[in-house]
């Protein structure tokens, strides 16, 4: 399997992941509120990475670099907190599919502009017309999820 190939597998993996942490998060959003679901997501998730990084020892030992970094690379702790909290808003309102979808559009369309510009130090990708026509068509189906 090629490395392209493998990197495209993981990446349908991490969306099946997505959807099913999203809709346990909505789950969990009914019972105990969305702020506080939001908080026990990332404190869970804070605890299952300390004791991988700091119990078993599975990082790359890079940690103490993280001054090197621009400040504003750590804003990803931000966007997480919006990120569940979107989620969680969402997804009792108009379902997994759709919530799910709508996300992806979202992200594609970031991520083209992201990769147009080239910013955060990432190789520049021109947007095309095949990329936006993609991006229509995944919001077309969006739509079409929505409908009963």
């Amino acid at each position: 399997m090629s490395v392209r190939l493998l990197a495209l597998v993981i990446a349908a993996l991490s969306g099946v992941i997505m959807a099913v942490q999203g809709s346990l998060d909505a789950a969990l959003g009914k019972i105990i509120g969305l702020l506080e679901t939001t908080f026990v997501v990332h404190l869970v998730g804070l605890v299952v990475v300390a004791v991988l990084l700091f119990g078993l020892r599975l990082g790359d030992g890079q940690l103490a670099n993280y001054a090197q970094a621009p400040w504003y690379y750590y804003l990803g702790g931000v966007l997480g907190v919006l990120i569940i909290y979107g989620v969680v808003r969402s997804i009792p309102k108009v379902g997994v599919a759709p919530a799910t979808t709508a996300i992806i559009v979202g992200q594609v369309l970031t991520a083209s502009l992201i990769d147009h510009l080239g910013l955060f130090g990432l190789e520049k990708l021109p947007f095309t017309w095949y990329r936006l026509l993609g991006t229509l068509l995944m919001a077309g189906g969006a739509w079409m999820l929505l409908k009963k």
